[in-house]
């Protein structure tokens, strides 16, 4: 196999998975390859799992189908947390014929060209043999970047797979970063976004260091004084490692937008100990308050975890009023998921699917709620949009700093600009229409 055939790719899960599949890509169009779309056919398909969830895992089998309905005799590839955790299972699919584990996923074009392309073939090492950083970046369209800062996590939690799969907390340089950053400037990208596994350890394991040499705050404070760098956007940080200083800086930046998605996992104090997580809800509650008193237009997004084992219904409830009373603009809720190897997956008083199922749909009509509050909080203002480049029936769309969804008319000219726009009404599909005054019809970038 040679570097004149076609790629394609399909990346599950998270941000920091997106960012990987792109930088592979750029190594595979540097090798000769021309990348095309996943429905099509092509030389080579690269997937790059998850297996966060269940379903992250049923997925990808569904993705080798696709994959070979379009050329049965194209050479498929696992990269990414699954081929990690299970690289022998993934093998053994019809269809597969390269397994990557985390340390050699960059290299999956000299893996492919190497001629060690035997049926099934795995190359993966021992988790904790796993000690490089790649520095990565995703560029899905015109409009905003995936930033990789950090990878790895040193924390236990007893449902989670992550440290298993991408092994102990690291992080690039910060000279690194700053480059990574520009490059994304020089290609007319107006918002980036900073992702990793557990980004405020930034720092941490850089050039293999085990203390941080930067911290997330010198990260922060660095990018906010990079030219051209119109949005900064922190994905998901922790709420025991997000620091005053960094709330304080946020408020006041150049650069950085008014937005926290901040993990809870649980309102209940005893399943948040069960889980092993490194707060009790009322850290939680005090960082949202941090958060809103410096910046009461800021927009906060929650993770929550439904179903963990002995997650009782007063549990629950726990968890349901906590967030209700709570400040936060929205929620990604998870039905607790059993994983493989995990602490959890051995715990007693395994929760129902059905009632899972339910708790999760009372969370999810709870985020709908408190979304529709906060968007209404922000009718009548004047806000700086980012408008995409798509064009969806007929409409663009776009975001406010603080994560308001938006739409307009379509027009291409304002694709990839930022502009002053009056947030008029919540249309029935729950985005903000905006229009353009006199005071509002300004192009910023």
């Amino acid at each position: 196999m040679s570097g004149s055939g076609t790629v394609a790719f399909y990346t599950l899960g998270c941000k920091l998975n997106f960012s990987e599949t792109s930088t592979i890509t750029r190594s595979f169009i540097a090798a000769g390859y021309s990348e095309t779309s996943f429905d099509s056919s092509a030389d080579v398909y690269v997937i790059n799992t998850c297996s966060v969830t269940e379903n992250a895992d049923k997925k990808f089998k569904s993705i080798v189908n696709q994959a070979l309905k379009q050329n049965p005799e194209g050479f498929l590839v696992a990269i990414g947390c699954y081929a990690q955790l299970k690289p022998e299972t993934l093998a053994e699919l019809d269809g597969v014929d390269m397994v990557l584990g985390a340390n050699e996923k960059f290299n999956v074009v000299d893996f492919i060209e190497s001629k060690a392309t035997k049926k099934g073939a795995v190359h993966a090492c021992a988790i904790d043999e796993v000690e490089q950083y790649v520095g990565s970046y995703a560029i899905g369209d015109r409009t905003r970047a995936f930033l990789k800062v950090q990878d790895g996590c040193d924390y236990k939690c007893t449902y989670c797979t992550i440290p298993l799969a991408r092994g102990f907390s690291r992080s690039d340089t910060l000279e690194n970063i700053l480059r990574q950053a520009r490059e994304i400037v020089a290609q007319d990208i107006k918002e980036v976004v900073l992702t990793g596994v557990n980004i405020d350890d930034f720092g941490k394991g850089e050039f293999g260091a085990k203390k941080h040499k930067h911290t997330f705050y010198d990260l922060v404070h660095a990018l906010d004084e990079v030219e051209g760098l119109e949005r900064v956007r922190i994905s998901s940080i922790e709420p025991n490692l997000l620091r005053q200083e960094t709330i304080d800086f946020v408020a006041q930046s150049k650069r950085f937008v008014p937005h926290f998605h901040i993990p809870l996992q649980s309102g209940s104090n005893a399943i948040l100990a069960a889980m092993r997580r490194r707060y009790q809800r009322e850290l939680y509650a005090k960082r949202v308050t941090q958060i809103k008193s410096c910046m009461p237009h800021a927009c906060i997004g929650v993770d929550v975890i439904v179903g963990f084992p002995g997650e009782t219904d007063a549990h629950f409830l726990e968890t349901y009023n906590f967030l209700n009373d709570l400040d936060v603009s929205y929620l990604h809720v998870f039905s607790y998921s059993e994983r493989a190897n995990t602490v959890a997956a051995e715990m007693p008083n395994s929760i129902a699917k059905n009632v899972r199922n339910k708790r999760s749909k009372m969370l999810r009509g709870l985020s709908q709620k408190k979304r529709r509050a906060f968007y209404e909080q922000q009718l009548g203002t004047i806000q700086e949009v980012l408008f995409e480049s798509e064009n969806k029936n007929g409409y663009v769309h776009g975001f406010t700093p603080n994560y308001v969804k938006i739409k307009t008319f379509w027009n291409p000219e304002l694709c990839n600009t930022i502009h002053r726009v009056h947030l008029k009404s919540i249309a029935e599909d729950g985005i903000v229409e905006v229009d353009f005054t006199s005071k509002s019809e300004e192009k910023v970038a």
